[in-house]
């Protein structure tokens, strides 16, 4: 088994998050989602941080979800839920990260590995893989799949939710949900690297608004969101990269972000 099934590494101002279970087509454990939840909490306080890519060892699948086995077999010796055993089993935290974060799905994912995607701001996947929320097989749960309404036609998430059953991740990319496919997982990685790169290099304090603001029309709606967006970029306006990138462009210059 892999010692450290949670790996983070930061080089500039992009954090790569790596789920490393290949011997258990990275299925999210205790020790993977509770290090998740630690991640998250790591790279919301670290301002050096602007963007993250979510990414697993290769095995031909991204994630595989809940790991089922273990979660029998506290059930059994317990006789509770695994979801009792993480600090946060929705991945709220991921959910509320104001940084953006890019999937790098480098394989198959069904039930918790679509939840991970659902929870990111882009997502990059692989040709010829399948896509799928398989809780109704298993007798397990998908609260966590409201946001996907947003992000796909109600018909085809009813569908996705009611059959259990994996698509083709080419059906969901005509929908809209992939920003990409790639053909091979290394092209999917550099794929989410070229993408990071260019969100990091925009004004901090933009991206976070940007981002939030995005959310929030998705939460309250268009007429609130647009309420919300005007609050949260009234620090953008007022901030120095606010002068700075005008400035820039009138000389003719790359900008110098300073964050505030």
């Amino acid at each position: 088994m892999t010692a450290n099934p949670i790996e983070l590494t930061v080089e500039n101002g992009v954090a790569t998050l790596l789920i490393n279970r290949p011997e258990r087509k990275n299925a999210i454990s205790i020790a993977v989602g509770n290090g998740l939840a630690d991640a998250w909490e790591r790279i919301e306080a670290d301002p050096e941080i602007r963007v993250v890519i979510l990414t697993s060892a290769d095995c031909g699948v991204f994630c595989a979800g809940m790991d089922l086995k273990e979660a029998a077999q506290i059930k059994r010796d317990e006789g509770v839920d695994i979801l009792t055993k993480l600090r946060d089993p929705f991945h709220e935290g991921m959910r509320t990260c104001s940084k953006p974060i890019i999937s790098a799905m480098t394989g198959s994912l069904m039930a918790g590995g679509m939840m991970l995607t659902l929870m990111s701001d882009l997502r990059v996947g692989l040709k010829g893989t399948k896509v799928g929320i398989t809780e109704v097989k298993v007798g397990r749960g998908t609260p966590w799949a409201a946001p996907a309404l947003s992000m796909l036609p109600q018909a085809i998430l009813m569908e996705i939710v009611l059959t259990g059953d994996l698509m083709p991740i080419e059906r969901l990319h005509d929908y809209g949900f992939t920003n990409y496919l790639e053909d091979t997982p290394d092209a999917v990685r550099a794929r989410a690297r070229e993408l990071a790169s260019r969100v990091a290099s925009g004004a901090p304090l933009s991206v976070i608004a940007a981002k939030a603001s995005v959310r929030a029309t998705m939460d309250l709606g268009c007429a609130a969101g647009l309420e919300e967006g005007k609050r949260l970029y009234e620090g953008v306006y007022a901030s120095q990269d606010g002068i700075e990138g005008p400035l820039a462009f009138a000389e003719k210059r790359k900008p110098v972000w300073q964050g505030k």
